[in-house]
């Protein structure tokens, strides 16, 4: 069956014919809620099992099969078919369950970039590796563009760091202190044709332009020492001739979050968590992040069947591949009062990668607001509580946290690894591969059902079970809200979602 239907008729899909019944064995919401007992984290954990998580998995890369047609292999990115059937499954469940939550859509335009082909070569060398950014324009005319390469001082973030002779050139740019957004805004300004980030670090370059300007140029990224022996002829004052070339597209395309909050419960004070119900276009993302979405599915279908003293607010947000866009979006709307209702907010990305460690974010209330702390903890107590390991990460925006903890909500988070590598400590402390990534499969095609640890999925599913079902209960000892502003995010982060921003 087809779960595909029109992001307009979203609000009325509980009386679609393409509504699919939820895995739930039986209907719980008829029962009144005043007659329903307190959920507890015991209750809650006890309908978990890896056997009905892998039966959403497989439901949801049948899903993601209907972005074969216009990309030619599964996938959910924001805008196709696969993505629009993954908002009617989650939408079509939810609606399944009853009167219990108040669902809502929340439909906004997104940025939506996709890369054909390109090509960079510096000098009369070959083709060079350089890696297109996300969001970039084409070259003009989606051709190939021809001038010379000019080195530009600095980080190429200021107008005065391009010299007179940048217009009609490619300009080779430091990575560093401004956005790569920023720095190829300056060089189309400066007049340049194409631009080149490299690396101020070792290893390869990518990452994203974020917002597109009309200043923007067809824009690469290129690992330092790729670079270098260009830098050096150019210091050397040494003519390099060089081609750019990028066949791309970028454009605004409607699509949609999707909240559930339970209508029972303290409607003013809520526990809230999310995950990213998107995937790249590059592959199926049944791991990164179908395992956090799926979870939240799986525990919002299961606590109807108790009654809560705090309201919980689901959410699956739409575009976190492109750059959190979703929840960046969601957290501008809330006025002061609905900001202050939200006492904490809880990500889950990618809670099943197969090379697995158990990973909590570092988020303190140093630098965080006030209860990030408290959650953090409560994470790791879970952890230690069930004899497994843990290990922290850094909170450092890669994720749908990031506009919250921006705005005076605490944050934090799990997660099981993406494209790090995994150490020999890390081995011992959970096992598996030294030297490989916690997911070989992150961002490709081979993010499958496959591709899933259902060990580590099971083990975090019930940790989001017990998130929910102790702050459902109560938010005693937890530090109350006082405000929207907050100290978070007051260095410069290199990260905002997936992709390097800096």
């Amino acid at each position: 069956m087809k779960y595909l239907l029109s992001l307009i008729h979203l609000t009325t899909l509980a009386a679609s014919s393409a509504i699919q019944q939820p895995l739930n064995e039986v209907p719980h919401a008829q029962v009144p809620l005043s007659k329903k007992p307190l959920v507890s984290s015991t209750a809650l954990q006890d309908h978990i099992t890896s056997d009905n998580l892998l039966k959403r998995a497989k439901k949801l890369f049948d899903i993601a099969q209907l972005g074969v047609e216009e990309y030619n292999h599964p996938t959910r990115v924001i805008g196709s078919d696969g993505h629009r059937g993954t908002l009617d499954y989650i939408y079509s469940t939810l609606s399944e369950l009853g009167d219990y939550y108040e669902l809502s859509n929340q439909t906004f335009d997104a940025v939506v970039g996709n890369i054909f082909e390109s090509r960079l070569v510096l000098g009369d060398g070959e083709p060079t590796s350089a890696t297109p950014m996300s969001l970039t324009p084409p070259t003009k005319n989606k051709d190939a563009v021809f001038g010379p390469l000019v080195l530009v001082a600095n980080e190429g973030c200021d107008a005065s760091d391009y010299p007179s002779n940048t217009t009609g050139s490619i300009a080779l740019i430091k990575r560093g202190v401004c956005a790569f957004g920023d720095k190829s805004a300056a060089a189309g300004k400066a007049g340049a044709i194409a631009a080149v980030v490299f690396n101020s670090e070792k290893g390869s370059l990518s990452g994203t332009l974020g917002e597109p300007s009309q200043y923007h140029v067809a824009t690469f990224g290129l690992s330092n020492e790729d670079a270098q022996p260009f830098i050096r002829k150019l210091i050397d004052g040494k003519l390099i001739p060089s081609s750019a070339y990028i066949d791309s597209i970028v454009h605004k395309a409607p699509t949609t979050n999707i909240i559930a909050q339970t209508k029972g419960g303290d409607q003013d004070n809520c526990v809230m968590l999310g995950g990213h119900s998107d995937s790249v276009a590059e592959g199926p993302g049944i791991n990164d992040d179908g395992t956090g979405s799926l979870s939240l599915l799986e525990v919002a279908s299961h606590l109807v069947k108790y009654s809560v003293e705090n309201c919980v607010r689901f959410a699956w947000w739409a575009g976190e591949e492109e750059g959190l866009l979703g929840s960046d979006y969601y957290v501008s709307q809330l006025s002061e009062k609905e900001n202050l209702k939200i006492r904490l907010f809880m990500d889950y990305d990618m809670m099943a990668s197969p090379n697995y460690a158990y990973q909590v974010y570092n988020a303190t209330n140093a630098l965080n607001p006030t209860g990030s702390e408290e959650l953090r903890d409560l994470y790791t107590e879970f952890y230690k509580s069930h004899g497994q390991n843990y290990t922290f990460i850094p909170f450092d925006g890669r994720s749908d946290y990031d506009a919250f903890i921006k705005h005076g909500i605490p944050g934090g988070g799990i997660a099981t690894g993406a494209e790090g590598i995994k150490t020999k400590q890390e081995v011992e402390l959970f096992g598996g591969v030294a030297g490989q990534w916690y997911d070989p499969c992150y961002h490709q095609l081979c993010d499958t059902v496959d591709n899933c640890n259902l060990d580590a999925w099971e083990v975090n599913t019930k940790l989001i079970a017990h998130s929910v079902a102790t702050y459902a209960v109560s938010f005693k000892g937890f530090p109350k809200r006082t405000g929207v502003s907050s100290t978070a995010g007051v260095e410069k982060s290199l990260y905002h979602g997936p992709k390097l921003v800096m």
